[in-house]
C-alpha cells in the first residue's frame, strides 16, 4: 500500500513533508483495524496506511503517553475508549507521518483543558516539542512507567527510541514484566529504516545498541512492513528455519487483519538481517567480516531488491 501511494519512496522510508494521501478521484482507503485491546501497558493504534501509534499507559493513575500520534482523532478516541488521560506526546522523529499530528493534538487537548508535555529528540525539528531529549535522559509517565531515551540518529538527525520499564508505582521494577521499546523508523520487524540523514555505520551502531537490550524486550515499531521485510530476509538467509517459521506467522497475522507487533529483541536477533550482520551467514552473503560494512551492503541490497519486488 505504501509503495502504491508513494511510488518514489522505498517501503521503509517516509516523506519528510506530507504529500496528499489521496488524489481527488481516488476511492477512500479501507478503514484500519480497530485499536487493539489493552495488553499490559501498551495499546496499539493503527494509523494512516501502515503506521502505528501507541498509548503507553500508567494503569495506577489512568494516564498515558501517546507515541507518534499522526492522526489525533484516532488517538483521542483510543484514549477515551480506554479511560485514560493523555499527559505526554512522545515523538520518535520529525517526519510528517510520525510528528504531523502533534500540533493538532496539543490544540485539541488544550481545548479540553489538558496540557501535555511533548517530547522529542534534540535538534530534530519536531513540531510542538516542549522537552528536547538526548541519550540517557529519563522521565516518568504517571507513577509506574519509567522512560529512558536512546539516541538513534540516522533516519533523521535527532531520531530517538524510547525504552520503558514498568514499576509497581513506587519505583521498583516489576521483574516479571518485560521492558518495552518504541523504535520509530530505526528498527522494524525484520528490517531497518532508510539512512536518510546518516551513514550505515551509524545505523549499525543503533542496531547494536538496541540489540543489547534484554532479549525479552517488547519492540513496537513505526510501520507494518513485516511480511515484505521478511520476504527480503528469506532471500538473504534461505536456510534460516526461524525465519521460515516467522514469515508464515506474519502472513497469517496480516490475513486476519492483525498486527505483527510487538516483536522481541530475541526474535530480531534470530530473523532480522540487519541485526544479524555479525553472523557468519550474513557476512558470507555480504562478502565481508566487518559488521558495519556488512550492514551497508545489506541495506543497499535491500534497496535494490525493493525496486524489483
Amino acid at each position: 500500500l505504501f509503495r502504491s501511494t508513494f511510488p518514489h519512496l522505498a517501503s521503509d522510508d517516509v516523506a519528510p513533508h506530507a504529500p496528499p494521501l489521496l488524489s481527488p478521484n481516488s476511492p477512500p482507503p479501507p478503514p484500519p483495524p480497530s485499536p487493539q485491546p489493552m495488553a499490559d501497558a501498551v495499546v496499539i493504534v493503527p494509523l494512516l496506511r501502515d503506521n502505528y501509534g501507541y498509548l503507553l499507559v500508567c494503569k495506577e493513575k489512568k494516564v498515558c503517553a501517546v507515541v507518534d500520534p499522526v492522526e489525533p482523532k484516532k488517538i483521542l478516541n483510543a484514549a477515551k475508549a480506554h479511560g485514560v488521560t493523555i499527559t505526554h506526546v512522545l515523538t520518535t522523529h520529525s517526519h510528517w507521518d510520525h510528528a504531523g499530528g502533534n500540533l493538532d493534538l496539543i490544540k485539541a487537548l488544550k481545548e479540553m483543558g489538558t496540557s501535555v508535555e511533548c517530547v522529542g529528540g534534540k535538534n530534530d525539528g519536531i513540531p510542538g516539542v516542549t522537552k528536547q531529549v538526548k541519550e540517557g535522559d529519563t522521565f516518568t509517565i504517571g507513577t509506574s512507567v519509567n522512560v529512558s531515551v536512546l539516541d538513534t540518529p540516522c533516519h533523521t538527525p535527532g531520531h530517538v527510541c524510547f525504552y520503558c520499564k514498568i514499576t509497581d508505582g513506587e519505583g521498583k521494577e516489576k521483574k516479571d514484566t518485560p521492558g518495552i521499546v518504541f523504535t520509530g523508523d530505526t528498527m522494524f520487524v525484520g528490517g531497518c529504516g532508510n539512512l536518510n540523514s546518516g551513514t550505515a555505520a551509524q545505523m549499525y551502531d543503533n542496531f547494536m545498541k538496541l540489540g543489547k537490550l534484554p532479549k525479552d524486550t517488547l519492540v513496537y515499531v513505526g510501520h507494518e512492513y513485516t511480511t515484505r521485510n521478511l520476504a527480503y530476509a528469506t532471500s538473504v538467509e534461505p536456510d534460516n528455519e526461524e525465519l521460515k517459521s516467522r514469515i508464515k506467522w506474519a502472513e497469517a497475522q496480516r490475513k486476519q487483519g492483525k498486527p505483527t507487533v510487538p516483536t522481541t529483541i530475541k526474535d530480531e536477533w534470530e530473523t532480522n538481517p540487519f541485526l544479524r550482520v555479525d553472523t557468519t551467514a550474513i557476512q558470507k552473503f555480504a562478502g565481508t567480516t566487518d559488521g558495519a560494512k556488512a550492514f551497508k551492503f545489506v541495506r543497499a541490497d535491500k534497496d535494490k531488491w525493493g525496486r524489483t519486488h
